[in-house]
């Protein structure tokens, strides 16, 4: 996707390739910072919680996170104001002009994905030392007292960070679900034939919808039970959410490039540029 949205983008700037390259990099960062994050937890323990290692890891894992979130809020938007009809007046301000906000929205996203895992840096650092002080050192109650705060200052963050994109993702994506479920079932009162084109093609595109708004929703409850600190670190509990976590953007990325033949037609060439190699 990054590759054919970039080549794209250099020959004719288009806004939708424009947030396909900002969604793609953040998915291809958060992988890569999702798999060094377990490496060096597992491999090196104590180098990985030494001084503000820890907090970087995390912080750096929240923006990643809320950025990723946004890019794919944005994504559904894009679809829900280009294929969706609308009477509605914003709706239609919103259609004529969505091409030219695009860069304003991501560039508007990423700040306030930095704004707000930001201050994950010192929070995060509070709670870990709340944690391992010594009891001789800090009162049990009143280091009881801090991580709470503590605890509710990242939770209040989280929701800021995450509840935004996530309102947008899924009116968005029941707003175009609604209308091309409504387009398809006028277009088949219209046709006598069983099998219309365009009907499986509308039909095709609410599964894709559907399965993006399953998989955001489902990386949405993953991390919330991160971040909610119910699993202890590197339990079965939290495995399975990074799991899940891993797994969700790989599954939407595998949808875009399923429905859309822009971006299949580079792997068809590379595949058979491979065969006539090989004979």
């Amino acid at each position: 996707i990054l590759a054919v949205s970039s080549a794209s983008w250099v020959r004719n700037i288009i806004s939708y390739d424009m947030l396909m390259i900002f969604l793609s990099l953040s998915r291809i960062c958060l992988q890569y910072w999702i798999m060094q994050d377990l490496f060096v937890g597992l491999v090196f323990p104590s180098f990985y919680y030494v001084d503000n290692l820890f907090v970087t890891y995390k912080t750096v894992f929240m923006f990643l996170n809320y950025a990723s979130l946004w890019f794919a809020a944005w994504l559904s938007v894009f679809y829900c104001t280009k294929v969706a009809t609308s009477t509605q007046s914003f709706f239609i301000w919103l259609k004529q002009r969505i091409s030219n906000l695009v860069p304003w929205m991501l560039i508007t996203s990423s700040l306030f994905s930095f704004a707000t895992s930001f201050p994950f840096f010192w929070n995060i650092y509070s709670v870990h030392d709340n944690f391992t002080a010594p009891l001789t050192v800090t009162n049990s109650s009143e280091r009881t007292a801090t991580m709470r705060t503590s605890f509710f200052v990242l939770i209040l963050l989280c929701n800021a960070g995450i509840a935004l994109p996530l309102i947008l993702f899924v009116v968005s994506s029941i707003l175009l679900i609604r209308s091309l479920w409504r387009h398809m079932r006028k277009m088949q009162n219209n046709t006598t034939g069983f099998r219309d084109p365009c009907s499986e093609a509308h039909m095709g595109a609410i599964k894709s919808v559907l399965s993006f708004l399953i998989l955001y929703v489902t990386y949405f409850i993953a991390l919330v039970l991160i971040l909610s600190d119910m699993f202890l670190p590197f339990s079965t509990g939290e495995a399975l959410c990074t799991a899940v976590m891993a797994a969700c953007p790989s599954g939407h990325s595998m949808i875009l490039i399923w429905s859309n033949p822009k971006y299949q037609e580079l792997p068809a060439r590379i595949f058979n540029h491979t065969n006539c190699q090989r004979r």
